[in-house]
């Protein structure tokens, strides 16, 4: 496969030095900056926590303009959600007319309204201003992605892997599809533990149903998932948060049958975890909070369901970034 990898980032350059090692593909990636001149110099390079080398200089094509590349295979969209515009307006070299796109991203996906029946015809403004990346990037081209793995940037084009190599893959309108089946085992090959998923927006909606208050609440206390957890009136905010996304999600197809509690004891265990949306603080980075929490609000709207502890939580977080830079000034 022609492979490309667009945001070589903690979870791009994760899946990009695994398929990388493999020395089968032609791996390619759309970079910039120090991470960009760090790939042509040296490569893919991937450690685990501790430290140790576990893909040393993978060899990949890293270029700053997609029209250097052409046309490839498969592209891994994993940039953070406030870069999704430059993506779509840059990416229409890659794309030919069997091109799988994977967004491997947090949150709401652009593409999730897309053929909803109910829910009108107008993109997510929280997550597609103006329509502009679903334009760019047709549904047809696009293979869902969930990812269950966690990482971080040791230095540019070096990247650390703490734990979790799962990632669920799979069509918008839940099929297992000879191109997600010849995906998966693509994924597979390179040490993923891949499901091939026929509810993929379900899956998403789940995975989003933990990041909407424990991204937020950890950006806006600095404290990590355990110190989270050890507080019952903060647990009680996340709680009725999370309450009223389940009723968005039965509104829109995606049921979640656990209680928020069930989900707060599978979260718990991730211990004195660090969420991506701390990590983002501390490093000074954008937020991506529209994918995460304003997203779930925007879709409330739209279905009828209330969201008053949501709109606060997001109220809070914007106004906490906004005075910090991390977050656009309102219009």
């Amino acid at each position: 496969m022609k492979i490309c990898i667009y945001g070589a980032g903690a979870i791009g350059g994760f899946i990009g030095a695994r398929l990388a090692s493999l020395g089968v593909h032609e791996v390619s990636a759309v970079a910039r900056g120090d991470t960009l001149l760090a790939l042509q110099a040296r490569g893919f390079n991937l450690q685990d926590a501790q430290g140790r080398v576990l893909v040393d200089a993978a060899p990949v094509r890293a270029v700053a303009d997609p029209a250097e590349l052409g046309p490839r295979d498969l592209v891994v969209v994993a940039v953070k959600g406030p870069a999704m515009g430059a993506v779509a307006a840059h990416i229409a070299p890659l794309l030919g007319p069997h091109t799988i796109v994977l967004p491997a991203m947090n949150g709401v996906p652009w593409w999730f309204l897309q053929g909803l029946s109910g829910l009108g015809e107008e993109p997510l403004e929280s997550v597609d201003p103006g329509g502009r990346t679903g334009a760019a990037i047709a549904l047809a081209h696009v293979v869902g992605c969930v990812v269950h793995a966690s990482t971080f940037t040791v230095a540019p084009g070096v990247v650390g892997h703490k734990m979790g190599q799962g990632l669920i893959i799979g069509e918008a309108f839940g099929e297992v599809s000879p191109r997600v089946e010849a995906v998966a085992e693509v994924l597979r090959s390179a040490g993923f533990d891949v499901t091939a998923s026929p509810h993929l927006r379900q899956d998403l909606w789940y995975k989003l149903w933990g990041n909407l208050t424990m991204n937020p609440v950890s950006a806006l206390t600095g404290a990590n998932i355990e110190q989270i957890h050890a507080d019952p009136l903060l647990i009680g905010f996340c709680s009725a948060a999370m309450r009223e996304a389940q009723a968005i999600g039965e509104r829109i197809g995606c049921p979640i049958s656990q209680t928020p509690e069930d989900r707060h004891q599978v979260t718990a265990k991730l211990g004195a975890f660090k969420t991506s949306m701390l990590q983002d603080v501390e490093a000074g980075r954008a937020l991506e909070l529209d994918a995460i929490v304003t997203a779930v609000r925007e879709i409330g709207l739209r279905v009828g369901v209330a969201t008053p502890t949501i709109d606060g939580l997001l109220g809070l977080t914007r106004v906490f970034a906004r005075q910090r830079g991390l977050y656009p000034l309102a219009d």
